[in-house]
């Protein structure tokens, strides 16, 4: 995935009204949750999430395999 499709699709994903949660599912297959629009910062394919604890989670257009617009326990 290009870094501006990366970045085309966070966007579209956290500017949904209302927002909605969504997965995202890096190449080793590993989910993990985008429950807060504003928990998620990015630029030039690039992102960080910070999850509940605060966690952060790195990512990159070249680390996600896909995104899937359903939160992850619906995501099977």
């Amino acid at each position: 995935m290009t870094a501006e499709n990366f970045d085309a699709m966070l966007a579209r994903l956290l500017n949904r009204r209302p927002f909605q949660i969504f997965t995202i599912e890096l190449q080793g297959g590993k989910r993990f949750e985008i429950d807060h629009p504003q928990a998620t910062v990015f630029r030039d394919g690039l992102a960080v999430f910070i999850s509940p604890g605060p966690v952060p989670i790195w990512f990159d257009h070249e680390s996600v395999s896909q995104f899937i617009e359903a939160p992850a326990s619906a995501s099977s």
